[in-house]
């Protein structure tokens, strides 16, 4: 009797709010359908030697992480890859691009939740299917030649597809949270923090000092059982401006004080500029205003700056998404971007200029 009112008792109480579960596949599988040769590997693994190496000072060239600011199109996305590797070359003795490969979006209120969590783009939610997607797309961008970055945003992700990525960002909203600070401080990649969307510099700084810390916490393992996940820590990591509270933060007297902050809390300063979201006042076009303020304190000796973010596509602009209508082949669905003339011609100007800066950073 006993037992039978305590079975009725988790009934009554237990996942009330959870309408069904599907079991995932898990990470070792999705590897084994689409695995990482001993070229790729060698090849990524440059690449974060490449960026860490600039983030440090070694290399003075300045990286540029830029491209979509959402993938849902692996069509477009093979095609942008192709152009920036074209691209790469003729600017590679300045600059260091990565693209953006951004599979997860964080959502304010609601809306598409990125290309893992929703591939077919209509509320679906086939997760197995855009982790797939995800890994196959991500494959054929490396054997391009082109390195990627990411947006971490969920805890499990990582152990499908973080083999495959250069470099990653914690995003504004969830710089603070300890989850994802656990998390970057076991990720293989280098990893940047963005201020908070109120603009505050402590939450990324805090982020730092913890994420350099060793953690404990709970995830997965490769055969997708739930484990306890004891982490190395991350020395790999630096701050991104990207405005907040409505206001932009990149001009020389914010850089200024993040320098200042960073020192005062041991940190070397490392800054990337992220050019969209506030510092752009989230119009896509004035991000070729930050970068040329960039350039103009770089060129005045600013040694702290090491990396832009800049939202581009093949198109500018964007559009709404609707699964009735046919989408434009190369708009983006979530940010507006720049598009793909006006960010080849941003950035071999940007080389030409740095060419001039290089033999003083």
């Amino acid at each position: 009797m006993h037992q039978a009112n305590t079975i009725t008792q988790l009934d009554e109480v237990n996942d009330l709010r959870i309408h069904s579960q599907q079991v995932l596949s898990p990470p070792i599988e999705i590897k084994r359908k689409y695995p990482i040769t001993a070229q790729n590997q060698r090849f990524i693994s440059n690449s974060r030697k490449t960026i860490n190496n600039i983030l440090k000072g070694k290399d003075k060239r300045l990286i540029i992480v830029v491209g979509p600011c959402s993938i849902h199109d692996s069509k477009a996305a093979i095609e942008y890859a192709h152009r920036l590797r074209k691209l790469a070359d003729k600017v590679s003795d300045s600059l260091f691009l990565v693209m953006r490969g951004y599979f997860e979006k964080p959502r304010t209120s609601i809306g598409w939740k990125g290309f893992i969590n929703d591939p077919d783009l209509n509320g679906s939610f086939k997760v197995d299917d855009g982790l797939l997607r995800a890994r196959k797309l991500l494959i054929e961008l490396v054997n391009i030649g082109i390195p990627v970055a990411t947006e971490a945003l969920d805890p499990i992700t990582p152990q499908f597809i973080h083999d495959l990525l250069s470099w990653t960002a914690i995003g504004a909203r969830t710089t603070e949270s300890q989850t994802h600070r656990e998390m970057a401080s076991g990720l293989s990649s280098p990893v940047g923090f963005k201020n908070s969307t109120d603009g505050s510099l402590d939450t990324p700084i805090n982020a730092i000092k913890s994420s350099y810390q060793p953690h404990s916490f709970l995830g997965i393992d490769k055969n997708g059982n739930v484990s306890i996940t004891q982490t190395n820590g991350n020395p790999d990591t630096h701050i991104i401006l990207r405005g907040g509270n409505g206001k932009p933060n990149y001009t020389a007297s914010f850089v200024r004080r993040s320098e200042q902050l960073l020192l005062k809390h041991g940190i070397s300063p490392k800054i990337m500029i992220d050019c969209s979201h506030m510092n752009s006042g989230n119009d896509h076009e004035k991000q070729l205003t930050v970068i040329e303020d960039i350039t103009g304190q770089i060129l005045s000796g600013n040694v702290s700056i090491k990396a832009l973010m800049i939202e581009s596509n093949i198109y500018p602009g964007n559009q709404t998404l609707d699964t009735k209508n046919t989408l434009h082949y190369g708009v983006s669905i979530t940010d507006q971007c720049i598009g793909w003339e006006t960010t080849e011609k941003c950035l071999k100007k940007l080389s030409k200029d740095l060419r001039f800066a290089m033999q003083r950073r």
